[in-house]
Parts: structure tokens; sequence; C-alpha cells
């Protein structure tokens, strides 16, 4: 990997990592009882554990892992209250610092949840995989390029070891998302001619500081408002939406041009984000992407997907509003399964069936077509998909070292035209 990587080497490596020869299989096949880790325990995570004991009764929170003392006890009490014969977690696997999850991973587990803030991701995912633990993660999968490419030689190993790896980008276990793209390509609304993406929403309330934080534990706290911590909106949440481009078009784009900004989040509590980004992407086919994200409280709401073709539209809302209106027309209710739980459930029936599903290289795909969004409004410049394949940015390095007394990073508000393009 350390060599410049093209677009067209980076798809066709999913055909040639589909065919490694295959290593034993490391999992609970054949067993009643699937053992699960949760490494990172806020709302997600404990939100993701939940989802995961619903998904399959053979399921057992086996072990718990965070940074931080108060939200451990919280999401251990909050599942031992919900499901209390199947949190199986006594003290002595209830592990607590930056290193907790090699303790997690080491506690005997078949699966992991891996929930903590997305700059933590490549880490814990290399050595999930190395430890041959099946992984749920949550998305993004990285906040950086070598993030990403850590993600790649991941998946290498999970390939070859037959490992089950599932993202948490649960549009794509939806019917009505599965609905509306089936008919996308099987030509409903003719030729895609242009697609639109959004995620306008309110902004998140940062946290404020209490006695005795040092630098780096507010930063940590308030983690999605550092974008080495949490990759900025596009990265961090748009991606959901990114990731249904991408699926549309069956392929990644080839450049993205952006531009964006601070307007209603200016304080210092607000880190170094931006509060709206507006990216306009491009795929090899010539169609063109208008991607469009806010955070900003009392402004109109807005998340959805709509792709237009030559003979119809097809419109994808968030989980309730779902149509295509072309040559055919489809038009579902709005009595849906549950998306975050059917995640999990398709993850543990792949596990138990001995055919591990493995989403890996989707969801890098996905979170990299966002980072392009970002350093392209970051820096003013179009950013193409080999230049943000092959980046030198580097977050990782942060990570790998940190404490709680760790300098915190003091990262300047990115300006278009001033910002280099590493």
């Amino acid at each position: 990997m350390s060599q410049s990587i093209t677009r067209r080497e980076f798809l066709k490596a999913g055909v040639v990592l589909g065919a490694l020869p295959l290593a034993s299989m490391v999992h609970a096949h054949g067993s009643d009882r699937i053992k699960v880790g949760l490494v990172g325990c806020g709302g997600r995570g404990t939100g993701a554990a939940i989802d995961c004991l619903r998904a399959d009764e053979g399921t057992v929170i086996w072990a718990l892992g965070d940074i931080f003392e108060d939200r451990l006890s919280a999401s251990y009490e909050g599942l031992k209250e919900q499901f209390p014969d199947r949190v199986q977690v006594p003290p002595e696997r209830r592990f607590l610092g930056f290193d907790a999850y090699k303790k997690v991973l080491a506690s005997g587990i078949d699966l992991v949840l891996l929930c903590e803030p997305p700059a933590f991701r490549p880490i814990h995912f290399l050595a999930a995989v190395e430890a041959g633990t099946h992984v749920f993660m949550e998305k993004p999968v990285a906040v950086c390029p070598e993030g990403v490419r850590m993600m790649l030689r991941g998946d290498e190993i999970a390939r070859q070891k037959r490992l089950g790896v599932m993202p948490g980008t649960q549009y794509r276990w939806h019917p009505g998302y599965q609905g509306v793209i089936e008919r996308i390509r099987a030509g409903h609304i003719g030729e895609i001619r242009a697609a639109y993406a959004y995620y306008n929403a309110a902004s998140p309330a940062p946290r404020p500081r209490e006695a005795g934080w040092s630098d780096m534990v507010y930063q940590l706290r308030n983690w999605l408002f550092y974008t080495w911590l949490s990759g900025d909106q596009p990265v961090e949440q748009f991606v959901h939406n990114i990731d249904v481009m991408n699926w549309v078009m069956g392929s990644v784009p080839v450049r993205a041009m952006a531009m964006g900004g601070r307007q209603a989040r200016t304080a210092p509590e607000y880190g170094d984000v931006y509060d709206h980004f507006a990216i306009e992407y491009e795929y090899p086919n010539g169609v063109r992407v208008l991607a469009m994200c806010r955070q900003m409280d009392n402004t109109a709401y807005r998340v959805s997907n709509l792709v237009v073709g030559a003979e119809g539209q097809a419109l994808m809302e968030q989980f309730t509003n779902f149509y295509v209106r072309g040559k055919e027309r489809w038009e579902p209710g709005q009595q849906w399964l549950n998306p975050y739980v059917e995640e999990h459930r398709v993850l543990i029936q792949s596990i138990r069936k001995g055919d591990p599903i493995n989403e890996t290289r989707t969801i890098a795909e996905s979170t990299l077509t966002a980072m392009m969004g970002r350093m392209s409004a970051y820096t003013g410049k179009i950013v193409t998909w080999d230049a943000a394949l092959n980046s030198k940015l580097n977050y990782v390095e942060r990570v790998r070292s940190i404490d709680y007394d760790s300098p915190a990073p003091q990262d300047p508000v990115p300006i278009p035209g001033k910002t280099p393009l590493i």
C-alpha cells in the first residue's frame, strides 16, 4: 500500500482479494451462543449492543471497554436492566483506558462492536481481524486517507480468515432503499441523468467543560467538533447518503469540487469543523451528484436522496418516504422492519451459516468519497479519487500514543485557497 494506487486498481482489488485462498474459519459457527464485546460505550455503542441482542437470541454481551468510566458504567447498567440474563459482564471484563479494546479482544469474544469515535476505528479494526474476531463497526471507518488504507489492509486479513464484517450503514438493509435501487437498476426511470443527496439538520450541542478535564479529555468528550476525531459532517454523518449515491451509481466518483464554511458555529467550543458543505461529485459515466449537508439550528430539515432519470424520478427519504415514478411506479407503505437490528441479524446469520458477509470495502469506498468532499471544501481545490486515496494526510498517528493528559491538537479552521491539499 506504500505505492500510489489508482481508482481502477482500487476497484479491481475487490476481485483479486475475493480470490485469495481461505484460511480456517474463526467464528461461532455451530454454537448457540455468540459472545459479544463492545468497544465504545456511548449512546451509539450502547444502542448497537441493544440492536445486536435484539437481532439474535443467542447473543450475549461478554465484555465492555471505554476510555471513560462514567460511560462504561452507564452502558453496563442500562444494558443489564434491559437484558439481565444476557449481559454477562463481571467487573473483571469491564475494561477502562486507551488499551481497553485490546483487553476486550482478548476476553474470549466471537464478535466485537467497534463504536468508539471514528479516529480510533482503523487501529481497532486491524487489531480485531488480526485477532480473528468478527466485526460490527459504526460508520465512518476512518477520518483520513491513511485510515482508509489501513481498512483495506484489514479487509485483506478479514477475507483470508473468512471473518464477518458489517458497517453501520443501515440504509443498505432497509427495504425502502433496496426496493428503489432495485427498480432504478431495472430501468424504471431510464438512464440516470443526475442525483441529489441531502443531510440538512440541526446542530449537536457541545458538552460544557467540567473541572479536572485536560484539553485532550475535553476534545474527546466533544469529538464531533474536531476533524481529527470525527472527520467533520460529510464523513461522520453525511456518509450515509453519500454511500447511497455510490450504491445507486455502482461506482465511486472520479472527482469532487466543494465549498463550505462556518456561519452559525463560530465559537471556540465548536472546534475546527464547518457547519455547511456543498459538494459536486462526478462519476465515471459523466453523471454529477449534488451533495449538500448542514448542521444549523432553526433551519430547514432535509435528509434524502433523489435520483433523476431520463424517464422519471426516484426518492429515498430517510426511513419514511420512498417512491419510483417513471415507466413503472412504486410507492410502498411505511411499515418497515428496523434496519438497525436487521444489519446485526444479517451479520450474525451469515456467521452461523459459515459464510460470513464482509462489507469492509464498500464502507471504505464511501468513507473516502465523503473525505474527497471535505478535502475539496477545506482547500478550495478539485480533489480526484486517486489524489484522495494517495493523500499523505494522516491523523492515525495522533491516536496511537495519546492518553488523558496528552497535548490536545490545536488545528486551525481550514481556509479555502490557503489550506494546502496534502
